[in-house]
């Protein structure tokens, strides 16, 4: 075997994990993607790619084997729209999935483990404004994540500070606020609100129809991180010297409405709002940056606007193609 630096992606079919085998590759490492599926939108750029079930043990000790490096980034998960309604499976799927990998990795001598959680294990009695106070990590408890996603990914972050604690594991804990991007899921009900958004917007400006459905009255507040962003982050997260869960996401806080005359000014379509019933999470979620900047000496820096230009461009073609292969078939 070479002195390259082998690195398991697992969740490398999915939106951010088929961007980071892409990150990781320019950078020169051999790269293992692993997931149930390839990824949908491009071909990947790792050097092997194995279709595996990670809910099962030995899948994930064949994943990790000869390895140096994992990002476990594999998770049963989407949008509100899915977290809300398929509490059982998620935590059953990425319990399974989170345990196996972690001890597969330990087991096989993995010199370094980032592990992605999530906004969603923030407690829910400290998101209920929309002008939300930024969550610091230490916000964390007393727990009350609003649903099962974020309750096991509490629990999984237990997990990695024990491991580290116990057999000197190196782990990592990253907590993603909304990373959004092309190449990234923008149908079917676990799309996240931005790629919505702009489905949403593209089939209006396409359609020539100007009605916009928006779940509640629209002033929930979120902010967005690019993917460009995310994965820089991780990666410097892994390489440094931090085990303790750290945020990553953009600290600018948007409503829902603004965010969809955002993207609807991107697309130079004027659009009308309609407010129906939908899940909506919690009220407010903003993502307080400090310890992200003091411990990376980083914070990510590519605007909100600038990554909805890119990301809507992308899907608008996606819904363009849609549409036409529609009409020839009709």
């Amino acid at each position: 075997m070479s002195d390259q630096t082998r690195v398991l992606v697992t969740g490398a079919g999915g939106f951010i994990g088929h961007h980071l085998v892409t990150f990781l590759k320019e950078r020169g490492y051999w790269v293992r993607g692993v997931d149930i599926k390839e990824p949908e939108f491009s071909t990947t750029d790792a050097d092997e790619f194995e279709l595996l079930d990670l809910r099962r043990w030995d899948n994930c000790l064949q994943a990790t084997r000869e390895i140096d490096q994992v990002y476990a980034l594999a998770a049963d998960m989407g949008g509100m729209g899915f977290i809300s309604a398929n509490h059982s499976q998620i935590l059953h799927n990425n319990a399974l999935i989170n345990l196996h990998t972690a001890e597969a990795s330990r087991m096989n001598k993995v010199k370094r483990y980032l592990y992605t959680s999530s906004a969603c294990i923030y407690p829910e009695y400290l998101q209920t404004e929309a002008e939300v106070t930024p969550l610091k990590e230490e916000d964390a408890y007393p727990a009350q994540p609003q649903d099962a996603y974020g309750w096991e990914k509490l629990i999984t972050e237990k997990i990695c500070e024990y491991y580290h604690l116990d057999h000197g594991f190196d782990t990592k804990i990253v907590r993603f606020h909304n990373i959004f991007g092309p190449l990234g899921t923008w149908e079917g009900g676990r799309e996240k609100a931005p790629a919505a958004m702009c489905r949403k917007v593209a089939y209006a400006k396409l359609t020539k129809n100007p009605t916009v459905e928006i779940w509640g009255d629209g002033e929930q507040t979120r902010s967005f991180c690019y993917i460009d962003d995310c994965v820089t982050g991780i990666y410097k997260l892994l390489n440094s010297d931090y085990n303790q869960p750290l945020n990553l996401g953009q600290d600018y806080l948007i409503s829902i409405n603004d965010l969809a005359d955002l993207v609807a000014d991107i697309a130079g379509y004027q659009i009308e709002k309609k407010h129906i019933d939908g899940p909506q999470g919690v009220r407010g979620r903003n993502s307080n940056n400090d310890r992200l900047r003091d411990v990376l000496g980083w914070e990510p820096a590519i605007t909100l606007r600038k990554g909805l230009e890119s990301t809507y461009a992308w899907i608008e073609d996606q819904v363009r193609a849609q549409l036409a292969s529609q009409k020839q078939a009709a």
